[in-house]
């Protein structure tokens, strides 16, 4: 895999990067569902969630959310070198503005907004990370996300 270094990386604001389409099956939500101990019926039961305005069952908000790792994984963003860890810091703004329907197809655009030096050896890195649905004309969600990557 293609590595470029941090400051590469912070002359990048701006650029955008798109995954390949990834699948949400009822089995991912029911996972989901599990590990969270979010069972509401829209997202785990088929013929209830078919008599909603969603006409069968969605994935969690946080699910899509949660998909950032995997979607980032399938695009082809160059690995940042020397990077120790990454971690979570939080998102100036999620909105979740189209349910994501069992079986349909998702990927995810991701556009880095601001990578700065925090410390040394310490960046913050804030992008948008938008989710879209296969034949969909708004996407499922779009959020501002911070990350933190030690070097």
């Amino acid at each position: 895999m293609e590595t470029i270094t941090i400051q590469e990386r912070a002359a990048q604001i701006g650029q955008e990067a798109v995954s390949d389409w990834v699948e949400v099956s009822q089995e991912m939500i029911d996972k989901f569902a599990d590990a969270t101990g979010d069972h509401q019926f829209i997202h785990v039961n088929p013929q209830m969630a078919a008599v909603t305005p969603f006409g069968g069952t969605i994935a969690h908000g946080f699910l899509t959310l949660s998909l950032m790792p995997l979607l980032s994984s399938k695009t082809d963003l160059p690995q940042i070198a020397g990077v120790r860890m990454g971690v979570n810091y939080g998102g100036n703004k999620v909105r979740f503005l189209t349910p994501v329907r069992s079986g349909k197809r998702v990927r995810g655009r991701f556009k880095l907004l601001e990578l700065i030096e925090k410390r040394p050896g310490q960046w913050q890195q804030t992008s948008e990370y938008t989710v879209e649905i296969e034949g969909e004309d708004k996407p499922a969600m779009i959020a501002e996300w911070i990350s933190q990557l030690f070097i």
